[in-house]
Parts: C-alpha cells; structure tokens; sequence
C-alpha cells in the first residue's frame, strides 16, 4: 500500500512541477519566433545573440526595438547577415557582409580588438549615430565587450556600403571583397541597413571561436561584471 501510495504522491508532484518546467521563457519564446522567419540562421548563433543581448538589457541596457545577427562562421559568399524587427518579429534582411581581410579568406578564422589589426571583432555591439564619411552614409558602433570589441570606435569599425562586398566577385576569386575590420555591406542595402540599426540597436557578430565563447561577458552573464561594463560604457541606459 505504502509503495502505491507513494508512487501515486509522485506522480502528483510530477504534475504540479511539470506545467512550470515546461513553460517556456520570454527568451525561448523569442528564438523559436525568430528562427521561423530566419532557418538559415545557425540556431546557435541565435540562440547566443539573443541570450548577449538580453543579458544585457536585464543588467542595466535600454532595450532595443532590432537585432542584427553576422554568423561568421559561414563563408562570404553566403548570405550571413540577419536583422530583426524584435517587436514584430520580422525578419528585415538577409544579406551578404563582409570580414576584415586579415581574419581570412573566405572564411573569417581569425579575430581582434586591436587597433591597426584589419579583423573582425566578435561579441554584443550597439549601434550609435549615422554619418556621412568616406564610405558615404554610414554607421557608427560601439563595443560592448571589454578586450574583445570595445575599441571599435576608436579603429572606426562602422557599418558601411562598399562596391567589394558583390557576390559576382566569388566567380573570379572565390570569396567577395573584404574590408579593414568593418562588416560592410553592398551599396544597395547600405541605407536600409544603417537606417533600421542606428539609434541603439544591438548588432551580435558570432563565430565558433572558443577564446571568445569562454571570455565574453555576455554569454556568461554575471550580472555585477555586466552592470559594471555598461556603467563604464556610459551608453543609454533603461
């Protein structure tokens, strides 16, 4: 009888626990929301970049209205840039971008926050002001990650339109063109682009890179070395 009444005691509880253990977060919610719009999207990638960007609004960031997703652990000539309207949860675009050329050829394998370095940067960025340089209509960024991104306003990583970034270039070279660290994209959606980011939006650029995956602050999410590196920022908080 004890032994009935036990495993009845259980499966009592297993069913009270089970409705909470199956609620899915606001987080998971999300993923699966955006991973509908964007299968082609690593969901690991996704998974991160919307874990990155939620860490850091819990911790002190304004939240964002976009998110913009570069897996650069797929080839330049695929299609590796996703932005996301996160209130509709839409996707905007899915187009080409380009790698620093000193983090490969076309694959990007190699990654750096220092100035004079031409590589790409990984990690949580948020987006600034547009402006009118070189490249034209542009946009400016600031890391979020200390050691690994935040010295992107000083080596002016900007998101710009660039003649290069034409996948008709991978039949003569194999890989389109590439920048000096700057994910610049083609001149047709450089506007787009710049006006759907600016403002204090959050751009996440991943790779399978284990020195980044094991030191971003983001990913690990302690909340006192959080708070502390957006105090420091000085950015826009909520």
């Amino acid at each position: 009888m004890f032994g009935r009444l036990g495993r009845l005691a259980l499966l009592g509880l297993w069913l009270f626990c089970a409705p909470l253990l199956a609620a899915p977060t606001a987080n998971d919610q999300l993923i699966k929301d955006l991973a509908r719009v964007a299968p082609g999207l690593n969901q690991q990638a996704l998974r991160h970049a919307v874990a990155a960007m939620q860490c850091a609004v819990n911790h002190g960031a304004e939240p964002a209205s976009r998110l913009a997703v570069i897996d650069y652990s797929q080839p330049s000539t695929a299609r590796r840039l996703w932005i996301f309207d996160l209130q509709r949860k839409r996707l905007l675009l899915s187009d080409y971008v380009a790698h620093g050329r000193r983090s490969g050829e076309n694959f990007a394998q190699s990654f750096s926050n220092r100035e004079g370095s031409y590589q790409s940067s990984l990690g949580l960025f948020r987006t600034a002001e547009s402006y009118r340089g070189k490249h034209g209509y542009s946009l400016r960024m600031d890391g979020l990650e200390p050691g690994l991104n935040d010295l992107a306003r000083e080596r002016a990583i900007v998101i710009h339109g660039a003649s290069y970034v034409d996948p008709r270039l991978v039949r003569s070279q194999g890989r389109i063109g590439r920048s000096l660290g700057c994910p610049a994209v083609r001149p047709e959606v450089a506007r787009m682009v710049v006006d759907k980011l600016k403002g204090g939006q959050f751009l996440f650029a991943w790779h399978s890179d284990q020195r980044w995956l094991r030191n971003s602050a983001y990913l690990d999410c302690k909340p006192q070395r959080v708070a502390s590196i957006l105090a420091k920022q000085g950015l826009p908080k909520s």
